[in-house]
């Protein structure tokens, strides 16, 4: 019989030769991996934990660890058993007999195990369990790529409501009995069962698991869920599930959180999945590596379908070609058996640092083979980065592909992103494409009556997100859209927005004890089973205007507003109520749908609260630019880029100050002014948004205008 036993406790935690006990899951960047200044410890540290003899209990014993970033060598007394690349799949290695196991973890930067370079903190440590599994002499396979020993492809007949369903197995016995749907059969390694009248997964409407069982004459046995589904791509209808259209509409998530770093507990996993029901989504984008398989398991209860992918991202290691091919391998290999799965993700925005040349396309190639030769049932995609041409030779490698594209917070404007799908749909009709990556840093404690991108506030992620939700619903070609990020993420590289050691695109905070405003839109457009009502700006208390909007989300058709008990108005509409209130003094704000209340105060004051605002200098001026008088006749910084290019006197005079500021930008700057994508989006843009986007401070920015202004059109 086989014996699984955790053996989270009893370790001896070793860095820099201080030791401490600790139990598992554990990371040592817990804090220092979310405070910010990109100085987190990397390095190698050691876990140390005595095997007693009576832990073995089986005639074969192996260790498993689910994840160990980025390197792990593992030894038993001194002697190494075995060393694993690749921070987030599981592995396995025999242990011979009792005695002190170790296990050295490395997360320094390395020219071969992905990821090195990108957007998240790469937390060290044992993160995820440590198990013993004890198994009799004749056993399923164990070891080779953290196999589970079996493998189910159901193929569904949706016509004649029939599955085939082909459950494989790896082990060292003659025989095997194989169990599915209340049927045996004893075979060598391979069964083919027929369920008839099948009940299909089906999503978040009705996520039905079977199981099918496998058992060998010495007791070992192994079992694993499975659904029955059908999957299907269209370039014009986008994604269908068991034959009807299904558009896949979600968010993507990290697998981590404030002052726990990435050793998380399966509370915390379904914790967060509840929260993903809760907003309504129906898909999961699960960045950027191979997640916990518990969380792959809560999808598959829940009807959450998953794009899994390998943290291949950024930057094209010249010695990481074989990482990659061992991830890929080991992610398929492991999670196979998962019905949430839909694509295979061969990588993240790989050309924002490098060059689209024979080496890179091969290695994409060789992924892509690799994908389809381990499951025949799936298709490969890629995020693109939003500066790759839609001609580029990569993107006819995947099967279907994405784009990452962050116009209206990055570079350019909202409007650009409905330009670019509708440019690359009409070029590409009979290509399957979707939105991977869209979002807007948000600081919960910065607001604005007049809200712009660059000021971190809850105002303008909402009117992004309602921007980008609008262009989404217009084009039901896209297979899958995924807001970044559900949650806030460490990134310790980062430090703006108020925060240090943040990626702050989340809709909720990072610990999870906030729910933005922007949250609430989704939750509205996509949850249709819990009636609520939300008053966005209930932290945006202190307003100085005479007259401010109150707006409300909610999936109910219609809202009423109430002022002090004063009905204020009453709407019928879709998701986004707008309501205008006049400001006298404090007021006990109320939205009614139906049974639902929702309840803020705010206040009228004389001068902006100081606290909301995160760019002072970018605030100043608004308030000059919208005093100042325009010549229309004249250049102003109300123009566009491209158009002051264009003039023979107001071009050099850009060019010179831009040429400037890209001396002080380094290798972004080369990365703008080499890519000919991020130039035309930069052209369309007006030179008060680029300036004040860039950090520009107001004297600079009048200087301008009013040299311009001299310069007739």
């Amino acid at each position: 019989m086989r014996k699984t036993m955790l053996i989270n406790d009893g370790w001896r935690f070793t860095k820099e030769g201080q030791t401490q006990a600790v139990t598992l899951p554990h990371t040592w960047n817990a804090l220092d991996g979310q405070d910010g200044g990109n100085d987190y410890y990397r390095g190698v540290c050691r876990y140390e934990r005595e095997i007693r003899p009576e832990e073995l209990s089986g005639e074969v014993n192996v260790l498993e660890i689910d994840g160990a970033n980025h390197t792990a060598r593992v030894y038993l007394d001194d002697a190494l058993l075995t060393t694993h690349e690749g921070g987030y799949s599981a592995f396995r290695v025999e242990i011979p007999r009792p005695g002190t196991l170790a296990v050295e973890v490395d997360n320094r930067d390395s020219d071969r195990v992905y990821p090195q370079k990108a957007d998240f903190t790469f937390y060290g440590g044992l993160y995820r369990d440590v198990k013993l599994i004890s198994v009799p002499r004749e056993h399923f396979e164990l070891l080779k790529d953290g196999t589970p020993g079996i493998q189910v492809t159901p193929l569904v007949d949706l016509e004649k409501k029939q599955a085939t369903v082909t459950v494989r197995t790896w082990h060292n016995g003659e025989t095997v009995d194989i169990t599915v749907h209340g049927e045996t059969k004893t075979v060598q390694r391979e069964a083919v069962f027929t369920i008839e009248n099948v009940h299909l997964w089906d999503g978040t409407n009705d996520p039905y698991l079977y199981t099918a069982t496998a058992q060998l004459p010495s007791g070992d046995a192994v079992s694993v869920r499975f659904g029955c589904r059908v999957f299907e791509f269209d370039p014009q209808k986008g994604f269908r599930l068991n034959g009807r259209s299904y558009p896949l509409r979600g968010v993507s998530r990290h697998q981590d959180k404030k002052g726990k770093g990435n050793a998380l507990l399966y509370a915390d996993h379904a914790a967060d999945m509840d929260i993903i029901r809760e907003i309504g989504a129906n898909t999961v984008r699960l960045a950027h590596y191979q997640h916990a398989q518990a969380f792959y398991d809560l999808c598959d209860e829940n009807g959450i379908v998953v794009w899994a992918e390998i943290p291949y991202i950024t930057l094209h290691m010249p010695n990481g070609r074989g990482n990659t091919l061992s991830q890929m391998q080991e992610l398929i290999t492991q999670c196979y058996n998962h019905p949430s799965i839909a694509v295979w993700g061969l990588s993240n925005e790989i050309t924002a640092a490098s060059a689209v040349n024979e080496a890179l396309l091969e290695n994409h190639r060789a992924l892509n083979d690799l994908c389809h030769r381990l499951d025949p049932t799936r298709k490969t995609t890629m995020a693109n980065v939003f500066m790759l041409e839609i001609d580029s030779p990569i993107l006819q490698i995947p099967d279907v592909n994405s784009y990452n594209l962050y116009y209206g917070w990055y570079l350019g404007e909202l409007e650009q992103t409905d330009e670019f799908f509708d440019e690359y749909h009409a070029k590409y009709p009979d290509r399957v494409i979707g939105f991977s990556e869209y979002g807007a840093d948000a600081n919960p404690a910065f607001h604005s009556a007049h809200p712009e991108k660059g000021e971190y506030s809850e105002e303008y992620q909402c009117l992004y997100h309602e921007h980008m939700l609008r262009m989404i619903e217009a084009r039901p070609y896209l297979w899958a859209t995924h807001v970044w990020n559900l949650f806030d993420f460490a990134a310790d590289g980062r430090d703006e927005g108020g925060k240090h050691g943040e990626n702050q695109k989340g809709l909720v905070t990072f610990d999870r004890q906030t729910r933005k405003d922007a949250f609430y839109l989704y939750k509205a457009a996509w949850n249709r089973t819990e009636p609520f009502v939300h008053l966005c700006g209930s932290r945006y208390v202190n307003r100085c205007e005479e007259e401010t909007e109150i707006k409300v989300y909610s999936n109910r058709s219609e809202v009423s507003l109430y002022a002090d008990g004063v009905l204020i108005g009453t709407q019928s509409g879709t998701a986004v109520f707008r309501f205008r209130l006049p400001l006298t003094g404090e007021h006990q704000i109320e939205a009614r749908a139906g049974a639902c209340r929702d309840t803020m105060v705010i206040r009228r004051v004389a001068a902006p609260d100081e606290s909301y605002i995160f760019n002072k200098a970018a605030a100043s001026v608004t308030n000059w630019f919208d005093a100042e008088e325009i010549d229309p006749a004249c250049f102003s910084i109300l123009d566009t880029l491209g158009e002051i290019r264009q003039h023979p006197q107001a071009g050099p005079i850009v060019e010179a100050m831009m040429a400037k500021g890209a001396s002080e930008r380094g290798d972004v700057a080369d990365a703008v002014k080499d890519n000919p994508v991020l130039q035309r989006m930069m052209g369309r843009m007006t030179m008060v948004s680029l300036l004040k986007q860039s950090g520009a401070d107001e004297q600079s920015i009048q200087r301008l205008n009013r040299i311009l202004q001299g310069i007739r059109k």
